[in-house]
C-alpha cells in the first residue's frame, strides 16, 4: 500500500490543553475529523502515493529527523483512513455513494442554515429585513444586469448584503432567470461545475433551469461539467446569495442556474488564459446567448481579499487596512469599467498575494455580460480573528 492523502481542510486547535491540527474532509464524506500533532505534518506531506509504509518511515527519519516506528506510522495512517482522508477504495466508494445520494435527493438542502444565518424562516426574514437598506440609498435602475455579492456569513457581511440587495430590488423582482457564479473553495483548477439539483433555502425552493443546464453541459461536455457536482452539497458561496434572492423575490421564486467556479491558479500564474480553456469559453457563449433572449440577472458570489494570520499572512495594522482598501478600490475600478482582462491582469500583477477568492466568479460575470459599467454601492473589511489582525474585504457592486 502506498498511501495518498486526499485534499483536506486544516485548522489549528487546542484539544485537552495540547496544540494540534484538525484535519477534515472538505466534501464531508466522513462525519468525523481527526486531530494530529504538528510533528505529523511532514508525514502527511510525504503521503503522495509514491511510497509504501516502510519508505515513509525511512524518508521521514532521513529528511526530518523524526524516528517513528512502523507501528506508529501505520496507526496514524489508520486514523486518516478511518475518516476517509486517504485516496483509496474506501474513500472512492464513499464518494460515489455520496454523489448518488445527492443526485437522488429532492433538492440541494441548505448547508449553512444555522451557522452562517438562522435556520428558522421567521428569524431569517427578520434578520434580512433588518439589513435591507432602503432609507438613504438610491434604487438601482431596473435595467441593470449583474451584481457582485459577498459570500461571507451574514453576521459580518449583513450591512453590505443589505445595501446591495436593497438597491437591486427592482431588477431582482423582475428577472426571468438568475445565474449565480460561486467560488468553489474545494474546486479543481479552472473547472466550472454544474448541478441539476434545485437550491432550497429556509425561505423556499429556487428551481434550477434544467434547459440552460442541459445546454451548458452539452457545450462543456457532460463528464467535465458534473465531475465535481458533489461540491455543491456543502459549498456556501451560491447558497448565501440564493437566500437573499429568495427573500427579495418573496413568493415568486425565480429559475436559477447555479455554477461553481474552481481555482484560477493556472491563469493567475500565466500558464494559460481563460479564453484558451474550451469549457470556459463554451459556457460563456451559451450564457451570452441566454442573456440575449431572457431578462437575466448574473450574480458573482465572491469575496475580495483575505489578509492576516488567519490566512497565513502577517498581522494587518491600521496602515495595512488602509492599504488593503486602496488596493481593493483599484481592483474594483476594473470591475466597474467592465474590463474582465484588466481585472484578471490586476490579480496576476499581485500574484494573488491578497488571496482574492472571488476572482473566478467576478471574471466570469464580466465575461458573460460583455460591455458593462458598474457602481460600488457597499464595501467593508470584516474581522477574521479575535486579535483584529486578519480581515476579509467584501463589496457590493451593481453592473448595468
Amino acid at each position: 500500500m502506498k498511501p495518498k492523502l486526499r485534499p483536506v481542510d486544516v485548522k489549528p486547535v487546542t484539544h485537552q490543553g495540547q496544540y494540534g491540527l484538525l484535519l477534515r474532509d472538505p466534501l464531508g464524506l466522513a462525519d468525523k475529523a481527526v486531530i494530529v500533532p504538528p510533528q505529523v505534518i511532514p508525514l502527511l506531506a510525504l503521503c503522495d502515493g509514491t511510497r509504501d509504509v516502510p519508505a515513509l518511515r525511512a524518508v521521514l527519519a532521513l529528511r526530518n529527523g523524526i524516528d517513528l516506528s512502523l507501528d506508529i506510522v501505520q496507526r496514524i495512517l489508520d486514523q486518516l483512513d478511518d475518516v476517509l482522508l486517504l485516496d483509496n477504495e474506501r474513500s472512492a466508494a464513499a464518494y460515489q455513494s455520496a454523489v448518488e445520494s445527492f443526485r437522488a435527493a429532492p433538492f440541494r438542502a441548505p448547508a449553512s442554515a444555522g451557522a452562517a444565518y438562522p435556520a428558522q424562516s421567521a428569524q431569517l426574514r427578520a434578520l434580512l429585513d433588518a439589513h435591507l437598506d432602503g432609507k438613504d440609498a438610491q434604487p438601482a435602475p431596473a435595467e441593470f444586469r449583474g451584481l457582485i455579492s459577498p459570500h461571507i456569513d451574514y453576521a459580518r457581511g449583513g450591512p453590505v448584503y443589505g445595501r446591495l440587495w436593497g438597491q437591486a430590488r427592482e431588477m431582482v423582482k423582475t428577472a426571468e432567470l438568475v445565474v449565480i457564479f460561486g467560488t468553489d473553495h474545494a474546486g479543481s483548477n479552472s473547472r466550472l461545475t454544474l448541478t441539476r439539483q434545485s437550491y432550497a433555502t429556509p425561505l423556499g425552493l429556487l428551481p434550477t433551469d434544467q434547459g440552460v443546464v442541459d445546454d451548458l453541459a452539452q457545450a462543456m461536455g457532460p463528464e467535465l461539467a458534473f465531475a465535481d457536482e458533489l461540491h455543491h452539497r456543502a459549498e456556501h458561496s451560491i447558497e448565501l446569495a440564493a437566500v437573499w434572492l429568495q427573500h427579495v423575490r418573496g413568493s415568486q421564486p425565480c429559475p436559477l442556474v447555479p455554477i461553481l467556479c474552481g481555482s484560477f491558479h493556472s491563469f493567475v500564474a500565466g500558464e494559460q488564459h481563460p479564453t484558451e480553456d474550451p469549457a470556459i469559453e463554451a459556457a460563456v457563449q451559451v450564457l451570452r446567448e441566454v442573456t440575449a433572449k431572457r431578462r437575466t440577472l448574473v450574480v458573482a458570489a465572491g469575496d475580495l481579499a483575505h489578509m492576516g494570520p488567519a490566512f497565513d499572512g502577517e498581522p494587518v495594522d491600521v496602515a495595512g487596512r488602509a492599504h488593503l482598501q486602496s488596493r481593493d478600490e483599484l481592483l474594483l475600478q476594473t470591475v466597474c469599467q467592465g474590463k474582465a482582462d484588466q481585472f484578471l491582469q490586476f490579480i496576476k500583477d499581485e500574484s494573488d498575494r491578497r488571496n482574492v477568492c472571488g476572482v473566478p466568479p467576478i471574471y466570469l460575470t464580466l465575461r458573460v455580460l460583455g460591455a458593462t459599467s458598474g457602481q460600488t454601492v457597499a464595501y467593508d473589511r470584516c474581522p477574521a480573528d479575535a486579535e483584529d489582525t486578519s480581515f476579509v474585504s467584501i463589496c457590493g457592486v451593481i453592473l448595468s
